[in-house]
C-alpha cells in the first residue's frame, strides 16, 4: 500500500523540479535536476516508483528521455492524489 503521504511528498517534489526543468535554458540547472531526481529515485518509496515506471529500470535516470518521464511520474502522481 503508498501512503497518500508518500504520494504527496512525491508529487511536490517532482512537480517542482519539472516546472523549472521545462522552463530553464541553462543546461547545468537541467542537469543538477536531472541528478537530484535521479538520486530521489533511488531514496522514494519503491512500490510508488515500481507503479511510476511501469517496468522501466531506468525510469527518471535516462538523460535522454528524462523531460517525458519526469512529465509522465508528475501526471501520474496526479491522478493518484485525486482517485
Amino acid at each position: 500500500m503508498i501512503g497518500k503521504d508518500c504520494i504527496e511528498t512525491a508529487y511536490s517534489f517532482l512537480h517542482q523540479k519539472e516546472r523549472i526543468y521545462a522552463h530553464s535554458t541553462l543546461d547545468w540547472q537541467k542537469d543538477d535536476i536531472e541528478i537530484a531526481i535521479g538520486d530521489y529515485a533511488g531514496e522514494m518509496n519503491q512500490e510508488l516508483y515500481k507503479t511510476l515506471a511501469r517496468g522501466r529500470a531506468d525510469f527518471l535516470r535516462d538523460h535522454s528521455r528524462f523531460a517525458n518521464d519526469i512529465a509522465e511520474a508528475v501526471a501520474v502522481l496526479e491522478n493518484m492524489l485525486y482517485q
